[in-house]
């Protein structure tokens, strides 16, 4: 669709009938869930489980990108890892209606995992490395690089060509993020020539739910960032908290890691270089996302000066963290 305001014609009744032309009877029932990227919807459906429709944000990915990642689910499906896949119809995942694009899922619950027990963060290092063992078996073809460059230099360079920046703070910001460039720049120098892999690419607790039954665990969700990079993209945003409280929990994501896959200890020193460009990153996600109505609405403070003056600050911690020495795994 070329609306300049993407989903503006994705009506509950366009749902619906999406929905039904895969030949799913409906009952009417939506409830729209949390998500600002694409659009999520739960379809209930007469006498059967609740189906999620996920509708694709307009441009953002290709045909074949979609594809892509589909096809890296289906591959870890296969493997027995506990992923939600999307379903398919008459052989295919990604389908279209009214203009859109769409995949249908089946409905997993479960809660956030309780990042703060050492036995979750070995559970989830081991989860981890059978995923990254999949995607070290072949590459993405069409889905993009995470790195300094399409995260970092086209981010900010991006930000400047569109005036993104408040005027009163661009100066300073631009100074700032210039000089966090050529840290993150000796990041991945000191990490030298470390293997890239397909990733979850945005493995945070909310893309991760821990199943409530008795015999449950942790499965993963939305694959929708999947890139190509380091392994430890999907292992740090596991870690809070201050250094010596990030090492100790290193030490248990990667002792159940290494149960199926050798984790390459350089990649510790590209932390603190890729939470930098994650930050950056995510300043240009909700500039880029402005003309959506769902974005102001659930991001009023991001038009003001005070945002950027934020930033400034988190930037300067983040300059002076990747100074410091790297998260130490025996």
């Amino acid at each position: 669709m070329n609306d300049p305001i993407p989903f503006a014609g994705l009506s509950p009744e366009t749902i619906l009938d999406a929905v039904e032309s895969l030949g799913i009877a409906c009952d009417g029932r939506l409830m729209a869930m949390n998500s600002y990227e694409n659009r999520v919807w739960q379809i209930g459906r007469d006498e059967a489980e609740p189906l999620i429709a996920k509708f694709y944000r307009p441009a953002r990915w290709s045909d074949a990108q979609i594809d892509e990642e589909h096809q890296f689910v289906a591959e870890m499906a296969a493997a027995e890892l506990p992923v939600v896949a999307p379903l398919s119809f008459d052989g295919a995942t990604l389908h279209r209606h009214g203009g859109f694009r769409f995949a249908l899922y089946p409905r997993r619950g479960g809660r956030a995992p309780e990042l703060e027990d050492p036995a979750v963060l070995e559970w989830m290092g081991r989860l981890l490395a059978r995923l990254h063992n999949i995607g070290a078996v072949r590459p993405f073809v069409t889905r993009p690089l995470l790195d300094s460059e399409t995260f970092g230099y086209d981010t900010c360079e991006w930000l400047f060509e569109h005036a993104a920046i408040a005027e009163d703070v661009i100066e300073t910001w631009a100074g700032v993020a210039e000089q966090a460039l050529v840290e993150i720049d000796a990041c991945y120098e000191r990490a030298g020539d470390v293997t890239l892999l397909r990733l979850h690419g945005d493995c945070h607790s909310g893309n991760v739910l821990w199943s409530p039954e008795a015999s449950g665990g942790p499965h993963f969700v939305d694959f929708d960032d999947a890139r190509t990079g380091p392994a430890v993209q999907d292992l740090w945003m596991l870690l809070s908290g201050e250094a010596a409280e990030m090492n100790i929990q290193m030490q248990h994501v990667v002792r159940g890691y290494e149960l199926f896959r050798p984790f390459d200890r350089r990649e510790l020193y590209l932390i603190e270089a890729l939470r930098t460009l994650r930050l950056l990153h995510h300043s240009a996600w909700l500039a880029q996302r402005w003309q959506d109505p769902a974005f102001p609405a659930a991001f009023p403070w991001f038009a003001g000066p005070r945002y950027w003056e934020d930033r400034i600050l988190e930037l300067r911690e983040q300059i002076a963290r990747m100074q410091e020495p790297a998260l130490a795994v025996a």
